[in-house]
């Protein structure tokens, strides 16, 4: 494992060609670090190669099985609280109290990841997941629910999460090691998206045949198998972290650590605007479900499965990808916002059910690579406070997005809000993507002859000598 101050760990460009043609990799002498590569060292050892790793294997399956539960909560709460109030403001605000702790509190929660051992972390936390679903069965079972109980159960899980995210990104390398963490991390997310698949359509069922309950009985239930995961791993066999001792300013030095490093810090500002105004789909899959298409709960559970199914291809796809480079991320944030556009203007059901599939593709490809290639670039002990400044800003800006969201849904219509996402995402992206080129000393070259690349970030021509003499003459 990289034990090295940070910008020394960080993985190298293959070539020559590839740090020219990625946005922003060539800086000046002198400046931060080049901007984002994947490391030429690595060698591509098969889609599932992190999987030989009994560890890891217990960790996969256990989370397999809880985030098949997650899936199954998120749909039924989302469906309950639209039962409820017939609200989409409401969900949105659902939504953002889940959210809104790691907003607060997430840098906390890094944090105290690096402090603690994961492991341990993780017992605790995904313990504390299974009794919030397990409560919220036992109003909704006995009939009691009220939407201020959806709201209260959202934020207490959402206080859960806080640590559970930053702990379980981070316990990842400390069972793979370095040389199998972007292919686990990129299981990781084919496992969560798996899970999406199945979860959505037996929640479906269940909520039409008895009601959302069941669906917040099995959640709880579901988490004995991370538990048992947990308990079964071979400390022994875990790659040794040396935990964070207490100190002052711990949680400055992690801000100050991620400001110095453009690798670090482009793609979590970029995924923070993406995950504030374009990753709101429970609001707008609930609204086109209810209002364009006047469908029940088995089409949200459709159009959920089918976003599942694009985000375990993009999934899997990674896993399968040598390197990850902020060029990807840039240009899968364009196609995101796009996306997004063309399928508020869809003119009908199955061509708005088709972009899903490819939303959910290029939304994976976003998440994954960001998040793998800030860990790859991340010294180990500030690996927790990172993915926290990663997760805080990917899903904490949705208390700020969501009800925002959901008004301008309420107010003018679905088609209307889903593009306002979209756009927002489209505009972030092309922002993020021409500074880092000026940045980076890069210009944008078209090129049409067959047999070339297209588009291509190629550096600016360095003037001649006269002309710098030139430049400089007034100045003297």
């Amino acid at each position: 494992m990289s034990t090295g101050s940070g910008a020394d760990s960080a993985p190298a460009p293959n070539s020559h060609d590839d740090t020219v043609s990625d946005d922003a990799t060539a800086t000046a002498p002198g400046t931060a670090p080049a901007v984002a590569a994947g490391p030429a060292a690595t060698p591509r050892t098969g889609t599932f190669s992190s999987l030989r790793i009994r560890n890891y294997r217990l960790f996969a399956t256990g989370q397999m099985v809880s985030n098949t539960g997650t899936w199954m909560q998120r749909i039924a709460q989302d469906w309950l609280v639209l039962s409820l109030t017939g609200s989409s403001t409401a969900v949105g605000i659902t939504t953002a109290l889940q959210f809104l702790p790691m907003l607060l509190f997430g840098l906390y929660g890094g944090v105290i990841a690096d402090r603690f051992a994961k492991r341990k972390l993780l017992l605790f936390t995904q313990t504390a997941m299974g009794v919030t679903g397990l409560a919220l069965a036992a109003l909704t079972l006995s009939g009691q629910v009220q939407v201020w109980h959806v709201y209260l159960v959202a934020f207490v899980l959402g206080l859960v999460t806080v640590v559970d995210n930053p702990s379980r990104q981070a316990f990842v390398s400390e069972m793979v090691g370095q040389d199998e963490l972007r292919n686990a991390v990129s299981l990781n997310s084919a496992n969560f998206q798996s899970a999406r698949l199945i979860g959505p359509a037996v929640a479906g069922v269940l909520i039409t045949a008895f009601g959302s309950g069941w669906a917040f009985l099995l959640n709880g239930l579901s988490f004995i198998a991370p538990l048992t995961g947990l308990l079964m791993m071979r400390t022994a066999e875990l790659h040794k972290v040396d935990r964070v001792p207490r100190s002052k300013g711990q949680l400055r030095e992690g801000l100050r650590y991620v400001s110095g490093r453009p690798d670090l810090i482009w793609p979590i500002v970029l995924v923070g605007f993406i995950g504030t105004f374009g990753f709101n789909f429970p609001i707008w899959l609930t609204a086109f479900v209810h209002h364009v298409y006047h469908q029940g709960a088995g089409t949200y559970s459709l159009f959920n499965g089918l976003m599942a199914a694009g985000s375990l291809i993009g999934a899997l796809l990674a896993a399968r990808r040598a390197n990850s480079r902020l060029r990807l991320v840039v240009g899968a944030a364009i196609l995101f916002g796009t996306l997004e556009i063309a399928a508020a203007l869809a003119p009908s059901f199955w061509i708005f059910a088709a972009l899903l599939v490819l939303i959910g593709t290029v939304g994976l490809t976003i998440n994954v690579t960001a998040n793998s290639s800030i860990q790859m670039a991340t010294d180990p002990a500030m690996r927790g406070r990172v993915m926290s400044l990663f997760m805080m800003v990917f899903v904490g800006g949705t208390p700020l997005g969501a009800p925002l969201v959901g008004w301008i849904t309420d107010s003018f219509g679905p088609r209307i809000g889903f593009m306002a996402g979209g756009v927002v995402s489209l505009a972030a992206a092309l922002l993020i993507g021409l500074f880092l080129a000026r940045v980076g000393g890069l210009r944008l070259k078209v090129d049409l002859r067959r047999g070339h690349r297209h588009l291509a970030f190629v550096p600016r021509a360095a003037p001649d000598a006269h002309s710098a003499e030139r430049k400089l003459t007034p100045a003297a």
